[in-house]
């Protein structure tokens, strides 16, 4: 799942508040630099985004929490599939986000 956030601050807010919650086993955080078209005008800005490791079952539970409170108007929030990985650490993503449900 990936979803960006306008600072740092920001993105520790919505990094803690999965973690605590059980949404996601693990949050990274990378600053990047965003071109984009909003409300008719091309923006740019400073941005950190959000690599959330989470799985489908709880997809839909942690896009309900980024988007509660998450401080733009129409966050980005997409998730991707996995299509496959070293199964150790899929099995302790599953683990980690089992907990919760």
């Amino acid at each position: 799942m990936l979803c960006a956030a306008a600072s740092r601050e920001e993105a520790a807010r919505l990094a803690e508040a999965l973690i605590a919650r059980r949404l996601a086993a693990c949050v990274q955080a990378l600053p990047i630099e965003s071109w984009y078209r909003w409300e008719g005008k091309v923006e740019q800005a400073a941005e950190v985004l959000l690599l959330i490791k989470t799985t489908r079952a709880r997809a839909g539970e942690a896009e309900a929490c980024l988007k509660a409170l998450h401080g733009y108007a129409v966050p980005e929030i997409i998730v991707l599939p996995v299509e496959g990985g070293l199964g150790a650490y899929l099995d302790w993503v599953s683990a980690e986000v089992a907990g919760g449900a």
